[in-house]
C-alpha cells in the first residue's frame, strides 16, 4: 500500500493522473466517433437510456447546448443518430440511435474496455468492478457540476 501522507494519498492527484493516462490512450479508441469522447458519450446515452430531448441529453452529460448541437450534428451527418420530434413536445427533438450508431458503439466500447483493462491491470477483476461502481456513485453525487466546456 502507498503512504497515507504522500501525493498518492491526494484524491485530486490520483484522479488527474488516472484521467491523463486514460485520455492518452482512449482518444485512439474513440477516434472513429464524430465528436470523439463526447460523441461516444452521446451514443452510449441514446442507446442505453430512455429517449430524451437533445437539451435534456446535454444537461445529463454536462455538455453545453452549443457543443451538444455540434456533436449531434456530426453524429447525424455520419448516419449514427437521427433527430425526431418529441411526441410529448414537438418543439423539441429526441436523439435516436440508428443501426450504424449501435454498431459503432459496440466496436468503440470494446476498444475502450481494452484501454480500461490496461489502465487497471494492477487490479483484480473484482477490484476493477468495485472501482467502477464507486466512481459511478461519486459521479452521480456530483451531478450538480456545471456543464463542461471542453
Amino acid at each position: 500500500m502507498g503512504t497515507t501522507e504522500g501525493i498518492e494519498a491526494e484524491l485530486g492527484w490520483s484522479l488527474h493522473t488516472m484521467y491523463a493516462g486514460f485520455g492518452r490512450t482512449a482518444s485512439g479508441a474513440v477516434a472513429g466517433v464524430p465528436g470523439g469522447a463526447r460523441g461516444y458519450q452521446v451514443l452510449v446515452a441514446v442507446t442505453t437510456e430512455q429517449a430524451s430531448s437533445q437539451v435534456a441529453l446535454g444537461q445529463r452529460l454536462g455538455i453545453d447546448k452549443n457543443a451538444m448541437t455540434q456533436v449531434v450534428d456530426g453524429l447525424e451527418r455520419q448516419g449514427l443518430v437521427e433527430r425526431r420530434p418529441d411526441p410529448r413536445d414537438r418543439r423539441r427533438s429526441q436523439v435516436i440511435p440508428t443501426g450504424a450508431g449501435r454498431a459503432l458503439l459496440v466496436t468503440t466500447r470494446a476498444a475502450l474496455r481494452g484501454v480500461e483493462a490496461a489502465l487497471m491491470g494492477d487490479l483484480s477483476a473484482e477490484e476493477q468492478a468495485q472501482l467502477r461502481h464507486l466512481l459511478a456513485r461519486v459521479a452521480r453525487g456530483a451531478g450538480g457540476a456545471e456543464a463542461c466546456g471542453t
